[in-house]
């Protein structure tokens, strides 16, 4: 059967499809397309922040990290608030010495009446500053003299709570007790604890805490500078613990000769 188009019309429709330029033109996308079909899922784009990308997994896989993480530093504090606030002082309880580590007279007054009560045969007041003289600290806690002559030693080298923990266990060691109550604030008695320790794995440390208000009965986290005190401090144990873990070198804590003479008062 021969074709009645002409050769003119022949060649304008060879034209457009080569063409493939006009409207409503087959691209070889839209074929492809054709093929697989309307129900067919959309391609991912390729690159960084694809689906099955190295940078998508590596986000996800921080993001887990992150969350897990916040998770043990949230359940973290939680325990240590509730080990600072369910402390109590322990009753008739004895030990070979004392120690009190400075931060307030009122700490020094507590051990100073278990010393009077025969908690313990000696005690150590360890942190004091160096410009503070033995009678000061006496009568601003209103001891008697003769206790401060027989039964107290004021320790000045220790500028923080790790000099505190090497400044005991030297006194501990110099006496050679075995057990001994350790009196500091409730919330600077698990780092306390922590430290002395670490300084001295073998002397049994018995806590006795200073309460100056009984957390269990008030909304503490709703005042700020409560809650300010006892993050400070979670963070603290955290950091101490952490540098035992890796192994992070620390210093001991404990003032030099050099900074002690200058500022040592005389015995009064």
């Amino acid at each position: 059967m021969r074709s009645d188009r002409s050769p003119t019309a022949k060649t304008e429709m060879e034209g457009l499809s080569e063409s493939g330029a006009g409207d409503g033109a087959m691209t070889v996308d839209d074929t492809e397309l054709n093929e697989a079909g309307p129900d067919a899922p959309m391609r991912t784009p390729k690159g960084w922040f694809s689906r099955k990308s190295r940078a998508r997994r590596w986000a996800r896989r921080l993001f887990m990290a992150g969350v897990l993480m916040g998770a043990v530093v949230a359940g973290g504090f939680l325990w240590f608030a509730d080990t600072v606030t369910s402390q109590r002082a322990p009753d008739g309880v004895k030990a070979d010495a004392i120690v009190v580590l400075t931060g307030g007279y009122l700490r020094i007054e507590q051990a100073l009446g278990l010393l009077r009560d025969g908690a313990g045969q000696r005690l150590l007041i360890s942190g004091a500053h160096p410009s503070t003289t033995p009678n000061q600290i006496r009568k601003a806690t209103q001891a008697s003299s003769d206790l401060f002559a027989c039964c107290v030693d004021i320790g000045y080298d220790a500028l923080d709570t790790i000099g505190n923990a090497n400044e005991i266990a030297r006194w501990i060691h110099d006496h050679r007790y075995r057990s001994v109550l350790v009196v500091t604030n409730n919330y600077h008695m698990p780092r306390s604890l922590l430290e002395l320790r670490r300084a001295d794995p073998v002397t049994e440390f018995i806590p006795y805490p200073v309460i100056n208000a009984d957390l269990t009965r008030r909304a503490w986290f709703a005042e700020p500078d409560t809650l300010r005190t006892m993050l400070a401090e979670y963070l603290k144990v955290v950091l101490a613990t952490l540098r035992d873990v890796f192994g992070v070198e620390h210093g001991t804590g404990l003032r030099t000769e050099e900074e002690l003479s200058p500022a040592r008062p005389p015995a009064q």
